[in-house]
């Protein structure tokens, strides 16, 4: 139990809080059945393009379709409120608040232009609701066309720092993303604005997706902004027994997935709960044994295939590395990310994870930053991102899309031991000001399965609140 949120939301608390300087860990907006996607309306605006063709086309445009095909009342381009750069405020009724902003810097072709930030922004960041997001949109600078001029880069570069401070500025809940647009990518942003915008993305914020060409033909209507986007879908949880592994296997199965539960046999009684839970079937399963990626392998053929892998399971064996025993090191790493890769690269040798399959690893922010006395953990977690840079090019020239995701400090039963103060600090050091749920890391993981996340690829998403530990 987090006893310090709990004494900020009370009387005493909210009158102290704010006067102190102290964190202020407010409620989350996260997702909910029959939730709309934002606490109010969005509004859609951004810097004024100069003269000539976007080099991405109209995301400001394209954005504004897709948010309102979703359900949300969007202020903007092609959307109720017109120009949104010309008194969008006045859009907003009485004490209403918008639930939403997305800005589009795709026009921003030096930094000088990046300066129309402030009168695209500041009119409208006191007017945001409690729990709302800000989505910047912006070109990938490592993906522009050949002889684009320096100052292109160098002004689209600046957006990361840009998003990354707004995010630690907001509060109240709210987050901050950039969305970085590569060729092709307008088109397939949709699922990533939904969920940035949505309360399932509660515990993401100063993040960094880039969406290029899809790996694969988009779904389409209901297909792709429906509440069951996974219908017909086949998914492997792996450390599906307790905890995130668990989350993740209820989330896909509540979106439509059959889930295959797999886990040790020593949690065989609480993956057989879950399974029956999901829907679902377990597998008793150490991954790390050499008989594993035939007896997936089997598991998935019995279902047809598979569409979804979630590389879930993980071990801890924490130990400042003068202390730590090679055997200890070496279990680490190979339930952590040397039975990812095997398991992956059987799979797809074998054709059973095709076009427009996923695979989604789980690294960890101590991957990123580094912990004192988890050199072995850390190193493990960092092979994941290795594994994603290593496999997507492969598999997305098969139609498969290979991406993480990389929790911060997440309540669990394992971080429930944790010694006190280190705990409080795992969730104060992030501009959220506390810890996330599992859900939030299943959440992440759920949206990179989707069949219309086809343009996020090789990627790597913090699911940490914006911790104020690593890049």
């Amino acid at each position: 139990m987090d006893r310090y949120a709990a004494f900020a939301r009370s009387g005493l608390g909210r009158r102290l809080v704010p006067g102190l300087g102290l964190p202020d860990p407010v409620p989350l907006r996260r997702d909910a059945p029959g939730a709309p996607l934002a606490p109010g309306p969005v509004l859609v605006t951004g810097l004024v393009p100069p003269d000539g063709a976007p080099l991405v086309g109209d995301a400001a445009g394209v954005a504004a379709a897709e948010l309102a095909a979703a359900g949300a009342r969007v202020v903007g381009p092609d959307g109720a409120g017109g120009d949104a750069t010309a008194g969008a405020a006045g859009a907003v009724a009485g004490d209403e608040r918008w639930g939403g902003l997305v800005v589009d810097a795709t026009a921003a072709a030096s930094p000088a232009d990046l300066v129309g930030l402030v009168g695209a922004c500041t009119p409208h960041l006191r007017r945001l609701a409690r729990g709302a997001h800000v989505v910047v949109l912006g070109l990938d600078p490592d993906r522009l066309p050949a002889g684009s001029p320096a100052a292109v880069r160098v002004a689209q570069r600046a957006l990361e720092g840009f998003t990354r401070s707004l995010g630690k500025e907001v509060g109240g809940g709210r987050t901050v993303q950039l969305v970085l647009l590569a060729e092709g990518g307008v088109g397939a942003m949709g699922s990533t604005l939904r969920f940035l915008l949505s309360g399932r993305s509660a515990f993401v914020s100063g993040q960094v997706v880039r969406v290029g060409a899809p790996v694969h033909d988009l779904p389409s209507g209901e297909d792709a902004r429906g509440p069951r986007p996974l219908a017909g879908r086949r998914a492997v949880v792996t450390g599906a027994a307790r905890g995130i592994g668990a989350a993740v296997a209820q989330l896909l199965g509540a979106r439509g997935a059959h889930v295959v539960c797999v886990d040790v046999p020593a949690a065989a009684g609480d993956l057989a709960a879950t399974a029956r839970a999901v829907g679902g079937e377990p597998l008793v399963l150490d991954i790390t044994s050499d008989l594993a990626p035939g007896r997936l392998a089997e598991a998935c053929e019995r279902l047809g295939g598979v569409d979804v892998v979630v590389h879930n399971a993980g071990i801890t064996r924490d130990r400042r590395l003068r202390n730590m025993r090679p055997d200890a090191f070496a279990a680490v790493l190979d339930v952590n990310v040397g039975a990812p890769l095997r398991l992956t690269e059987h799979l797809l040798g074998a054709g059973l994870l095709g076009r427009g399959g996923r695979v989604v690893g789980v690294s960890s922010l101590a991957g990123i930053a580094g912990n004192d006395g988890q050199t072995s953990y850390a190193a493990s977690k960092a092979g994941v991102i290795g594994l994603v840079d290593a496999l997507a090019p492969r598999a997305a020239a098969a139609g498969t899309t290979v991406n993480a995701v990389a929790p911060g400090f997440i309540e669990t039963r394992m971080t429930a031991t944790v010694p006190p103060l280190t705990r409080q600090l795992g969730r104060r050091l992030a501009s959220l000001g506390q810890g996330g749920l599992p859900v939030d890391v299943a959440e992440a993981i759920a949206w990179f399965a989707e069949p219309a996340t086809a343009g996020v690829h090789g990627q790597v998403l913090r699911v940490c609140g914006q911790s104020l530990l690593g890049a």
